[in-house]
């Protein structure tokens, strides 16, 4: 049985940020993730998660003007102090909730940037960053997304992911595999992943079409978490998805797969 994470950012949206901890508890989830905590104090989303009984599994570094666009810094030029400032403000939220995983979203291509420029920036940073959160003990991980929901993202793909982890040259680099984002990029979900699974340190799902509930789509959840189960991976299953109808009465997924 896979152990499932709420994705905070996309689930209990009805509720405030601080309240969705105590929701997702009380639907039977045993941990939580989100893009980033930096608009709360570290302390009150400590508080948080303590008294809902969670497991904080992961969430991003910093990753610039979400409101405006952005999706990420990491390799965009001229952003290098501001992305490693986000790395000692992710370590020190990691710290204060016991989180073991951090993921990095690179950004998405600037307009009249190179890809060999950009590249060259994400390579640099992730040189500083994977050393700086292996010393604390915490995974520094890295998503490819598809390039249909987010148009210019740098990186959508495994193995152009593990190319440039290969450029970098850093133990403490792994994969984000969200089965939402691969589907639509690539398909070959369990091939894939079970080629990479050594290199894979968070699973995330979402239905497609729509990003929804497990089982309103195409992919066959009732073959894909059984198998993750059969191939021995141990890691959280990251539920990052807009429910289709609320949250809470979405959940019969978990039974009905």
């Amino acid at each position: 049985m896979p152990r499932y994470s709420a994705n905070l950012s996309m689930l209990y949206t009805e509720h405030d940020f601080l309240d969705r901890f105590a929701a997702a508890a009380a639907d039977g989830f045993t941990g939580v993730e989100y893009l980033g905590p930096y608009d709360v104090p570290e302390a009150d989303v400590a508080d948080a998660l303590s008294s809902a009984g969670l497991t904080q599994v992961l969430f991003n570094l910093p990753s610039g003007d979400w409101a405006g666009g952005e999706r990420g810094i990491a390799a965009l030029p001229g952003r290098e102090e501001e992305f490693r400032d986000g790395v000692g403000a992710a370590l020190r939220y990691a710290q204060a909730l016991g989180c073991r995983q951090i993921n990095c979203l690179c950004g998405k291509l600037p307009e009249g940037v190179a890809r060999a420029e950009a590249e060259e920036v994400l390579v640099a940073n992730l040189a500083h960053a994977a050393p700086r959160l292996a010393e604390a003990g915490i995974r520094l991980l890295v998503e490819p997304i598809n390039s249909f929901d987010i148009p210019g993202f740098l990186l959508t793909r495994p193995d152009e992911t593990l190319a440039l982890f290969d450029r970098v040259g850093a133990d403490n680099l792994w994969l984000q595999y969200d089965l939402y984002h691969m589907q639509r990029m690539q398909g070959e979900l369990m091939a894939t992943f079970e080629r990479l699974q050594p290199r894979i340190a968070h699973v995330q799902i979402a239905d497609n079409p729509g990003r929804h509930e497990p089982g309103t789509g195409e992919i066959n959840y009732g073959y894909v978490l059984p198998r993750l189960d059969a191939l021995g991976y141990e890691g959280w299953v990251g539920c990052e998805y807009v429910p289709a109808a609320g949250t809470s009465a979405g959940l019969t997924w978990r039974n009905d797969i």
